[in-house]
């Protein structure tokens, strides 16, 4: 663990760096947008062309808060869509020559402000600066991935059937939903039951499931079942974390192996079913390019509910 007074140190220079480069004006680089509209801008010409979803992932923002700040950009003539050159389906943002213009302005501004702030430094200083940053930067990167630091290295995702895991998974699902929208054993026991059918249909390529395991106990899951809604289409279910889990990129980690499989087995999309208000989660399915399809009230479990489905057009 790094010493506190070094913590100190670095957290009082980020504070400085945030005011000094503008981030805490309403605009950024001389522009007239804001600093997530002109790092947006950055990353699209960096990369040529990208999505809705693959800003949202790489933002870490809302995906309404995204979409409106895309909207923007389109409507002051800086973007412009075109058909994904993987799935004509699908939009990828690029920029259009007022928005090229944009950028050399802001690529401009930046070069002047770094270079300013650097003249006064000898090169050596320089030279540490810049590997400084990059590290500290990739290091917090990998810390938001849930690569590094306490995200539970311990904890092991394999696939295929572990002995009690209908049961642990219909406990993780009856705790975590009776805590938090009192359902009751009609939930519980439904999970348990469909989760016992499946098991029995494993042996189907198209069915996988994961758990993740930390000192031989299970402690998360996903699944995919390829076969329960027909039309090429995979139902995604049983996505869970128990409490001791959560924040530590364990979730993320299970989505990638389900996502991966789907892609490879060429489904035409992905659906999932689940409720209003599980916020965490459903930033974590829109960063793998989930959107909100449908919602309704139900009533289904007992209560009124606010009930979802997202869907994910498959990759092939």
């Amino acid at each position: 663990m790094p010493h506190p007074s070094l913590i100190d140190d670095i957290r009082s220079s980020s504070r400085r760096m945030v005011r000094e480069l503008g981030f805490m004006d309403s605009t950024l680089a001389a522009t007239a947008y804001s600093p997530s509209a002109v790092h947006t801008l950055l990353e699209i010409e960096n990369n040529g062309a990208m999505s809705a979803a693959e800003l949202v992932q790489l933002l870490g923002l809302e995906k309404s808060s995204v979409s409106r700040m895309l909207a923007k950009l389109v409507a002051a003539g800086e973007l412009y869509e075109v058909p994904s050159d993987r799935d004509g389906r699908l939009k990828q943002l690029k920029l259009t020559p007022a928005g090229i213009d944009t950028v050399k302005k802001i690529n401009a501004y930046a070069a002047g402000q770094v270079a300013e702030a650097l003249n006064g430094l000898d090169s050596t200083a320089q030279q540490e600066i810049a590997r400084g940053l990059a590290g500290y930067a990739g290091a917090l990167e990998q810390c938001r991935k849930g690569n590094v630091g306490d995200a539970a290295p311990d904890i092991e995702v394999v696939s295929g059937y572990r002995a009690g895991m209908i049961g642990r998974i219909a406990q993780m699902h009856g705790e975590y939903y009776a805590t938090h929208y009192n359902f009751g054993h009609v939930f519980e026991a439904k999970v348990a039951t469909g989760l016992a059918e499946f098991a029995g249909r494993l042996h189907e390529e198209c069915n996988q499931i994961w758990l993740a395991i930390r000192n031989g106990n299970i402690v998360g899951s996903v699944a995919i079942d390829g076969q329960d809604l027909g039309n090429n289409d995979a139902h995604l279910r049983w996505f869970i974390l128990d409490e001791g889990c959560r924040g530590t990129g364990t979730g993320k980690r299970l989505l990638n192996e389900a996502i991966a499989f789907c892609d490879a087995q060429g489904f035409s999309t992905v659906q999932l079913w689940t409720f209003s208000g599980l916020n965490a989660a459903r930033r974590l399915y829109e960063s793998f390019g989930f959107m909100l399809t449908k919602e309704w009230q139900g009533d289904q479990w007992g209560m009124m509910m606010t009930e979802q489905q997202f869907s994910r057009v498959g990759a092939g």
